[in-house]
């Protein structure tokens, strides 16, 4: 039977989310800061203002529960998942004042996008906006990315309630025992490679002209859309606008090193090599993405789109790595996109599909999931093969050896069949709304898997019916639906009526019971 969500239980996800927003405060500081550093003053004002909306709205749900204790499973499920439409209705706040934004529903699509890692971005005309609103949509991608529980545990938010929502954030791993700690070695990482990586781009930015001021700050951006593998982008003409083989290098090494998944990060630090290079998800990578540059190069061979092999394979790798990493980066064209891809243009779409690695940044089904099956697959035949006196084990490297269980095949049908579920819900809504039938699938995925490469059909002003079913696929798929369902189920069970009559009689009661004392 489905547990319904208690008075009690509100409470103590409102006093959660209540924490979440009064943290957030934090990240509209960089803005605030740059508003005034550049004299952008009425971006400065959009900033205070929404700042204090952060700031009584967290409080005012901060007082809800006063003494925060473990949480339970459903709590924190509650938590997880209300957290980032929560977190994103705020977050639009400043982004719809810009006038970039021509309603609050498209500045709600750019705060989802921010926040799930997305990077499909509906504002208008981009090359004009303010440092402080490029800052924002930045640092959505950053708390995203990292994940909101995660960032919290960290900075030790919710005491004994930090386990819970690690878990409900599709998050099982840890690097070391302590889940605190585990959060902190998460954000010690993802500073470091963001540094190295705004350090290293700021120099190519100023070797091709730019401005010491705004290359720093477009190599802070990007930098931490690669590592995030989210996907948004300071400039109309995303990578293109740089015309540099240099700088695209370089962002493909941070969006790889993005999606790889933490705790073999780890053990790089440790010096475990050997351990990395035999993990199912890196070689399940290797293989992947081997075979998938073939198939990419000999379809783009057969179109007509480029004109010589270096530039067919400069522009191939980086949209490979750029689609297989869910970060959304394009260094072509919407219109070489959709028209000079040909066949290609589903080979981008399969990449986003699947994703990459679990434990990562990065979104879609993801690898190890793949390999899991093929190894289920491989040991269901080995068993018809073999004579009946004999015993198949299946077991994979990760993080250790481990044995291929009927538990985890489940697990990874489960989420499979959703995330196939989801991409063809959303290509039938694409196509109901007039949309080309592949471009539909092409975006349904982008948005499920949070991959971000988009047709030129997701604009501001697209049907606001189909907006918002790609708000609910961009949510579902960041939390990978399982977390998603039991919240929707929670929330439909606490309010069919007999649940709210069952309410009344409770509180009723209490009330008589401290009447009676």
């Amino acid at each position: 039977m489905w547990q319904r969500l208690s008075f009690y239980d509100v409470r103590v996800v409102g006093h959660y989310l209540g924490v979440l927003i009064l943290f957030s405060t934090i990240g509209l500081l960089p803005s605030l800061f740059l508003a005034v550093l550049f004299g952008e003053w009425s971006a400065a004002a959009r900033y205070l203002f929404t700042a204090g909306i952060f700031l009584i709205a967290g409080s005012a749900l901060r007082f809800l529960r006063i003494q925060p204790g473990r949480l339970s499973r459903q709590q924190a499920l509650a938590v997880t998942g209300l957290a980032w439409l929560v977190l994103a209705f705020f977050a639009a706040i400043p982004l719809r004042m810009s006038g970039h934004y021509p309603n609050y529903l498209d500045a709600l699509f750019e705060a989802v996008s921010g926040l799930t890692t997305t990077g499909a971005s509906v504002v208008v005309d981009l090359d004009h906006l303010s440092y402080a609103d490029n800052m924002w949509r930045f640092m959505m991608h950053l708390m995203g990315g990292l994940g909101l529980i995660v960032v919290g545990i960290s900075f030790g938010l919710f005491g004994k309630g930090g386990a819970s929502l690690y878990l409900s954030e599709a998050r099982s791993e840890h690097v070391v025992p302590n889940v605190v700690q585990t959060a902190r070695f998460i954000g010690r990482i993802t500073i470091a490679f963001i540094a190295i990586a705004t350090v290293c781009v700021t120099v190519l930015c100023l070797q091709i002209g730019m401005e010491p001021a705004r290359a720093f700050l477009q190599s802070l951006w990007v930098s931490i859309s690669a590592f995030m593998t989210a996907g948004f982008v300071p400039m109309s003409q995303n990578i293109m606008y740089y015309h540099s083989l240099a700088i695209e290098f370089a962002l493909v090494l941070v969006m790889l090193m993005g999606c790889i998944n933490f705790t073999l990060h780890a053990e790089i630090i440790r010096g475990r090599t050997k351990a990395f290079f035999e993990d199912l998800e890196i070689r399940a990578t290797a293989v992947w993405i081997g075979f998938i540059v073939i198939v990419l190069m000999a379809s783009l061979a057969g179109g007509r789109m480029f004109s010589d092999l270096p530039t067919m394979v400069r522009r191939g790798l980086f949209m490979v790595f750029a689609a297989f990493t869910t970060t959304g980066f394009q260094n072509v064209s919407a219109g070489q996109l959709q028209d000079g891809f040909g066949s290609a243009f589903l080979v981008l779409a399969i990449l986003m599909a699947v994703g990459a690695c679990q434990g990562s940044t990065a979104g879609g089904i993801k690898v190890q999931r793949f390999g899991v099956l093929v190894k289920g697959i491989v040991a269901t035949l080995k068993e018809t093969l073999a004579p009946d006196s004999a015993r198949i084990v299946a077991s994979y490297q990760h993080i250790g050896r481990r044995s291929v269980t009927p538990e985890l095949i489940r697990e990874a049908t489960t989420v499979l069949l959703l995330y196939g579920a989801t991409y063809v819900v959303g290509a039938l809504v694409g196509i109901a709304f007039g949309y080309d039938s592949s471009q539909a699938v092409f975006d349904s995925i982008a948005m499920a898997s949070n991959g971000g490469i988009t047709t030129s059909n997701v604009v501001a002003g697209m049907p606001w019916q189909l907006e918002l079913f790609y708000l609910f696929e961009m949510w579902a798929g960041r939390l990978e639906f399982v977390t998603l369902i039991a919240v929707l189920i929670q929330i439909v069970v606490s309010a069919t009526p007999s649940s709210f009559v069952g309410w009344v009689h409770t509180r009723r009661n209490e009330r008589e019971r401290k009447a009676k004392i």
